[in-house]
């Protein structure tokens, strides 16, 4: 009997982390068989070609990496996750909580086409490449984190690297354009494929970390039965 599989999606700098800890943690007091994980392994050498993407190698700015390569980059860190750290315990009823899945290349290198018509193409093939040929589980329930850029860069500021821990951003988080495009992506892609919103600005001001956690718990009791 397979389990579940939650992701937490948002922009970059929207506290996916945060939000994906405090969730983690809650349900595993509850007595949840639950297991967490995040994209990129940063850990694991299958994040290799996306660390040498968001450095730069390949070329300073997002868009040097056409969507469908970056896209691969990606899939084989999360195909090599799946096999070696958490297929079986997933296959055997646990609840596996992502940060970032499959869900992140639908919102960020969708985000590098600007007709709706090469989104949808590139979203279709996306689905079919994971999914279908690579064998991932689909989702049992996303959650999107709608922090707009205005609101994320702030956050977002004094974050170190997440691949070397410097100063300097990766060039998705360095790219203003890019963010702002990306975060466009993204309720366009949670409208398409009905992720749950979780809105984490009121009043222009943005939510407490625990207003938005007890938003996201009340959504996945329903998930969790």
């Amino acid at each position: 009997m397979k389990g579940k599989l939650i992701i937490i999606e948002a922009t970059d700098g929207a506290g996916k982390k945060t939000q994906s800890d405090k969730l983690y943690n809650r349900l595993r007091k509850e007595g949840h068989n639950i297991k967490k994980i995040e994209f990129p392994n940063y850990n694991s050498k299958s994040s290799e070609l996306v660390k040498m993407y968001l450095n730069g190698d390949f070329g300073d700015k997002p868009g040097d990496v056409n969507a469908y390569v970056a896209s691969t980059f990606y899939a084989a860190d999360r195909f090599a996750s799946y096999k070696k750290e958490w297929k079986e315990f997933y296959e055997n009823g646990g609840i596996i909580l992502a940060d970032r899945y499959t869900t992140a290349n639908m919102v960020h290198q969708a985000s590098k086409m600007d007709a709706k018509e090469e989104k949808d193409k590139f979203l279709k093939w996306l689905w079919d490449f994971e999914f279908i040929k690579f064998g991932l589980p689909v989702p049992d329930c996303v959650f999107f984190l709608n922090m707009p850029p205005e609101h994320a860069n702030k956050l977002m500021k004094n974050r170190k690297n997440k691949i070397n821990g410097q100063e300097e951003k990766d060039i998705h988080e360095k790219d203003k354009g890019y963010l702002i495009k990306s975060y466009e992506t993204a309720c366009y892609v949670a409208n398409k494929y009905n992720w749950v919103k979780i809105d984490c600005i009121s009043n222009n001001k943005i939510n407490t970390i625990e207003k938005i956690h007890e938003q996201i718990y009340r959504e996945i009791k329903n998930v969790i039965k």
